[in-house]
């Protein structure tokens, strides 16, 4: 790394098994380059294991950042260290002091935190209850504000919390305190209005929608006039309550509508595989309930980069996702869109582009006619 650049720290992102986390890196590192000269970046991350982190630090291609591994105990690894004394003072600290046991997962940020211009907390919709309460984040904020440096949301959706009154009164008081949120859409903006968070509020896009778009090295045909599907399993929770098997069923139908109804080739695209979702097998099961219309179906496989997905998704006449990301590759290429949207980003981004949600299909209307004919 060139030691004479000013050094950024991203922190609280995943892994680069979520295309969406990589494509925050690549764009923001690309916003860093456009403003400072020779900027160095450390990307301190949330990884699912330890081989998951040194793969990534072996494939990474941008020799300006140094990955590091946020130190929160998975449960694998607690039972597997039982016997080491300090597996035990970790789990003390979650059951009697969670902000200490949260905050350990940040210590390898310390060496750096002196010579960072600013913390960047990215990962787009960390701040809400979309995965449960966002202690792990919160405690980030904290963490870096008592290290005296400035902490900044970057490319934030934030909430909504009027679920839970009590600690929708906390997150107003804590996102007063921290040096800058930078909303990635109009919904977020309003949002934090009206809990009264409006000083360090600036509005932005994400910064994924400034990522490379790159084709890959080896030849990939793809039809002209093709049709784009991404599909989640993550998507079950809000569509059937959690029943896994009827998604499934509902996206196989879904998918063989499309080809039906638009006679064109389908391509189903994979934005994130992290071992407890998986976009790519996810698919993969949708297509084994299907019958004649596999010849028209091509399932890509999950060997491509985000830019490289994104240069493929660029390619498609129309496209259709369920993750936010995979959505802003189309958008940002030019592509047709319809998102299915799920929480406050995607309809916010949809109305920030368009002035409507007319592209959004949310849970309650993700079914195979309604889907099947916004796309037609």
């Amino acid at each position: 790394m060139n030691e004479d650049g000013p050094l950024f720290i991203l922190a609280g992102n995943g892994a680069y098994t979520n295309l969406g986390c990589e494509a925050i890196v690549r764009g923001t590192v690309k916003i860093l380059r456009e403003h400072f000269r020779d900027p160095r970046f450390v990307c301190l991350s949330h990884f699912q294991s330890e081989e998951q982190y040194k793969m990534q630090r072996m494939q990474e291609t941008d020799g300006a950042i140094m990955h590091l591994t946020s130190r929160l105990p998975t449960k694998k690894k607690i039972i597997k260290n039982l016997w080491r004394p300090d597996t035990w003072g970790s789990i003390y600290r979650y059951l009697i002091k969670k902000d200490a046991f949260y905050t350990g997962a940040y210590k390898d940020m310390i060496p750096y935190l002196d010579e960072a211009e600013v913390v960047l907390s990215v990962g787009g919709d960390n701040y809400s209850l979309d995965y449960g309460v966002p202690t792990l984040f919160t405690t980030l904020d904290d963490f870096v504000l008592e290290h005296n440096r400035p902490i900044v949301l970057w490319g934030a959706s934030v909430g909504p919390f009027s679920s839970m009154p009590n600690y929708e009164r906390y997150m107003g008081d804590h996102l007063h305190k921290v040096t800058g949120i930078f909303a990635r859409e109009s919904a977020t903006v309003e949002y934090l209005n009206s809990i009264g968070v409006h000083e360090n509020v600036y509005p932005v896009a994400d910064p994924a929608f400034l990522m490379d778009a790159v084709q890959p090295d080896e030849k990939l045909y793809i039809d002209e006039g093709a049709i784009g599907l991404n599909l989640s399993p993550m998507m079950a929770k809000f569509v059937t309550g959690g029943d896994m098997e009827q998604w499934t069923k509902i996206a196989a139908a879904i998918i063989a509508e499309v080809v039906r109804r638009t006679e064109r080739k389908v391509y189903l695209i994979s934005h994130v595989t992290n071992p407890n979702s998986n976009d790519y097998t996810f698919m993969q099961r949708t297509v084994s309930l299907m019958a004649g219309e596999k010849d028209k179906i091509t399932l890509i496989p999950p060997i491509y980069n985000a830019e490289q997905t994104k240069w493929i998704i660029g390619q498609m006449a129309v496209f259709a996702g369920a993750r936010t990301h995979s959505t802003i590759a189309a958008l940002s290429s030019g592509v047709p869109t319809l998102s299915f949207a799920y929480s406050i980003k995607a309809t916010g981004i949809n109305r920030d582009l368009f002035g409507h949600t007319d592209y959004c299909r949310g849970p309650l209307n993700l079914n195979t006619e309604a889907v099947s004919d916004r796309i037609e």
